[in-house]
């Protein structure tokens, strides 16, 4: 025998096996002793957001540039009554879970709503909103045209934002860190010319009746407990906001979002 061979030792294979088994539990018992590290780990390279805002105005679309959907992803049909899910990966292993909450006044929205805020509460969350351009549609299980006019969308707009900001307030409350909120002002391709103007009037201190709220929800969850920033996205295009432009916005809002999950 060389001497290589000599010092070489040689373990039998009952012995290989029962190493493999030992490890193995051992891994398995440092997971399950830890759940909350794992949890905590995981959260923190791919936390979770709630996509919120009134039907129509563009949620499943935006979550879906997001995550970088594409046409045949398999695309939930628009007006999902139920919540929705997207994943947006990165090359450094972080990324975002989305849940995007029905906007129909339906028992599955409303469960949603408690699934997100309390039973298993975000760790932030993006409000659509669309300055009153809101895609108008029936109340489910009726068909024909829907029609709206841009009044009726913003005061709409305005009543799905209160039931929000109560649930967005209370989950604040009784988390141990700050929440944080993007306000995203959705189909800005239809205002790009007022752009500015438009998310001022979302801004906290605008003194809109949507600002206003805003300023509620803030003085209810403690201004040091509540980060709010308001961003427009497009996921449509006009002569006024090219497709290049469409896709600077949204990934200005997925910096801002990286920004806020501390993962730059």
């Amino acid at each position: 025998m060389s001497p290589s061979g000599r010092s070489r030792a040689v373990l039998p294979k009952p012995g290989l096996a029962a190493v493999s088994a030992t490890v193995a539990t051992g891994v398995l018992g440092a997971l399950a002793a830890a759940p909350d590290r794992v949890r905590h780990a995981l959260r923190r390279r791919y936390p979770t957001i709630a996509v919120t805002g009134m039907t129509g105005v563009g949620k499943t679309q935006l979550a879906d540039r997001l995550s970088r959907r594409g046409p045949g992803d398999g695309t939930a049909e628009v007006g999902s009554a139920v919540m929705e899910r997207r994943t947006r990966r990165s090359r450094r292993l972080h990324g975002f879970r989305f849940l995007v909450v029905p906007g129909d006044n339906a028992a599955t929205r409303l469960g949603a709503l408690d699934e997100v805020f309390h039973d298993e509460p975000v760790d932030g969350v993006i409000h659509v909103v669309a300055h009153g351009y809101a895609t108008p549609r029936r109340a489910a299980g009726t068909t024909g045209a829907a029609a709206a006019t841009r009044a009726d969308q913003l005061a709409a707009e305005l009543e799905d934002w209160t039931i929000t900001a109560h649930r967005i307030a209370s989950m604040a409350v009784r988390r141990s860190q700050p929440v944080w909120l993007v306000i995203a002002v959705t189909k800005a391709d239809l205002f790009a010319d007022d752009l500015d103007e438009v998310v001022r009037s979302y801004s906290p201190g605008s003194g809109t009746p949507f600002g206003d709220k805003v300023d509620e929800l803030r003085a209810l969850a403690g201004g040091a407990r509540l980060s709010v920033d308001v961003l427009p996205v497009a996921t449509g295009t006009s002569a006024a906001l090219s497709p290049k432009q469409a896709d600077a916005l949204v990934e200005r809002l997925a910096a801002r979002l990286a920004q806020l999950s501390g993962h730059v």
